[in-house]
């Protein structure tokens, strides 16, 4: 090894100097505590030996600024002393000595030392090459989860969002997907610690999450179905606090399932009003599916709305007085910001001056959805791939499928029969808006046919809460109810026809006998109006049959 001395006294310096090269280690020798700096800087030298009392610069000194040029390098100092005092020697210690050599030196003792330290050195070599390997596979293993657990649509232009772990692995994370008939789904959860172990179970969150959004399952299918993989995955004290929300642009809706994250807040900038999301479930993960509530919240969606979730390390970010950032400073932010493009900045920005120099004790992460521009956005996610020439699948076919009682309380078969329409290749172009058109059509079957509901309820931001909470109790009321399917494909020369039928057991509503020419909108109630009003400009025919408890429509297509 390479041991450099730092002794003041010739003779002192010349004998240590050649019992240390008998033991077989090169020497490097320094007169003074400024040479034994500027000599470590250069040659970087394994071991130091360093003398307390030097003229320029005291061994004390020179170890400090040793230190400092070291780094996380283990570079052990030996301070060579005949002091005596225990406070001498303490002093010696809280500088960055590691031993003491006395005067007369003993070359056993200086031999020991020297073995000890190249052992702790070669220990410690091995440690910083096994953590830098370890880091690079953690490293590698981000990058795949990260796009794993965060792809989607968190890249569209009315979603920000910021995930800032505490380590490489983040026990945060933040998806977003669009449904097939548009509407925009996004989840903030925050598993258990931080870390590695806390990532672990944002997979198959992730993976669910994204697989049943976008086959067209509802928000409480979806979380469901989250919940019953972490509870049968994860270990026991191990969950996923979370705060669901489906954007619902058909009905102009925004519905919220929150389990055990803070408050978030929906704000609107023009109105200055914010609505706050409360958290009144239990995370995910931890009941069975036996004993899992879904009771969301409702609220009436406003263009100007702008949907804000943050985890817990936001608001638990604490001061130099331990004093926590807490919710309250948070809507202090929405009231003093000026223009609502500069809240998100804001909230970062006031909780960075509140920790001051602190450092961060948990993952921080924080997302903004705006309303705005959201409905063109899912516009765009219609354009799917170009079919391929050579087409394998359904063609011709039909079939029919009544649901009883019992599936309408606990089953929605939009998404299983728009995934069945999907094997048709030249439709799969069309499947947001088929999936549109088949969820309008069962919708107005269950809420106005079957379960009795007018939609003039939803007039109001009252009445929209009043109207999804008497569905909810006339859907576990039903005793009698069922709605049938007829579904019919024919293929064409340029592409097919899709034939939908869609009938209940409710005792419909009177409507005269339309022809072609006859404007649909102008002869049907508000009753039905506005799920048929959308239908009848997606589709090229939709016929309601008396007593208006059955509606047909046919979708023509052509191959893109």
């Amino acid at each position: 090894m390479r041991l450099l001395i730092a002794e003041d006294n010739p003779s002192d310096r010349i004998i240590l100097a050649n019992l240390i090269k008998r033991l077989g280690h090169e020497v490097i020798l320094a007169t003074d505590g400024q040479q034994a700096v500027t000599l470590f800087a250069e040659h970087r030298p394994d071991i130091l030996l360093l003398d307390v009392l030097m003229p320029n610069k005291n061994g004390i000194q020179a170890a400090r600024e040793i230190r400092q040029i070291a780094g996380v390098d283990l570079v052990p100092i030996i301070f060579l002393t005949s002091l005596n005092e225990a406070s001498d020697l303490a002093e010696c210690l809280e500088a960055g000595g590691d031993d003491f050599l006395t005067k007369p030196y003993n070359p056993v003792v200086i031999k020991a030392k020297i073995l000890a330290f190249s052992r702790m050195r070669r220990l410690h070599t091995e440690i910083q090459r096994q953590r830098e390997h370890l880091v690079q596979e953690q490293l590698a293993a981000k990058n795949i989860f990260d796009k794993i657990a965060h792809y989607g649509v968190l890249k569209s232009p009315n979603i920000r969002y910021l995930i800032s772990p505490k380590a490489i692995f983040n026990g945060d994370v933040v998806l977003a997907a669009r449904h097939p008939n548009g509407d925009l789904l996004v989840l903030l959860g925050d598993f258990t610690g931080h870390g590695l172990p806390a990532a672990i179970g944002a997979l198959p969150l992730a993976e669910v999450f994204h697989g049943m959004v976008a086959k067209g399952f509802s928000l409480e299918d979806v979380l469901r179905e989250v919940n019953a993989k972490l509870k049968s995955i994860l270990p026991v004290g191990v969950f996923c606090c979370a705060t669901a929300a489906h954007l619902g642009f058909r009905n102009r809706s925004i519905e919220v399932w929150a389990g055990g994250l803070p408050e978030g807040v929906i704000y609107n900038p023009r109105t200055k009003t914010i609505k706050q999301i409360h958290s009144k479930h239990l995370a995910l993960g931890i009941l069975g599916a036996a004993q899992f509530r879904y009771e969301p919240a409702y609220f009436e969606m406003d263009n100007d709305d702008i949907i804000y979730l943050w985890s817990d390390g936001i608001i638990e970010t604490v001061n130099q007085d331990n004093e926590m950032f807490g919710f309250e400073r948070l809507l202090d932010v929405f009231a003093k910001t000026p223009h609502q493009d500069q809240v998100f900045n804001q909230i970062l920005a006031d909780v960075q001056a509140f920790a001051v120099n602190k450092e961060q004790s948990d993952d921080h992460t924080l997302i903004e959805v705006k309303m705005q521009d959201a409905p063109e956005l899912a516009l765009e996610q219609a354009v799917l791939i170009k079919p391929k020439v050579a087409h394998r699948g359904l063609a011709d076919y039909s079939f029919s499928c009544e649901l009883g009682t019992d599936s309408l309380k606990l089953f929605d078969p939009v998404p299983l029969f728009t995934h069945f329409i999907h094997q048709v290749p030249g439709l799969k172009p069309y499947i947001n808006t088929l999936n549109t058109v088949l969820a309008e059509l069962y919708s107005n079957a269950l809420e106005h046919g079957v379960l009795g509901l007018d939609s003039m309820l939803k007039s109001n931001a009252q009445g929209f809460a009043q109207y999804y909470k008497l569905r909810h109790e006339k859907l576990i009321a039903l005793e009698n109810g069922t709605i049938k399917f007829d579904i019919k494909h024919e293929p064409t020369e340029l592409g097919g026809r899709l034939i939908l039928q869609v009938t209940d057991s409710g005792q419909g509503f009177q409507v005269a006998t339309l022809n072609k020419e006859t404007d649909l909108t102008q002869q049907i109630s508000h009753y039905h109006g506005r799920g048929l009003r959308l239908i009848r400009t997606l589709c090229q025919r939709l016929e309601i049959i008396p007593p208006g408890n059955s509606v047909i429509v046919e979708f023509d297509w052509k191959w893109l």
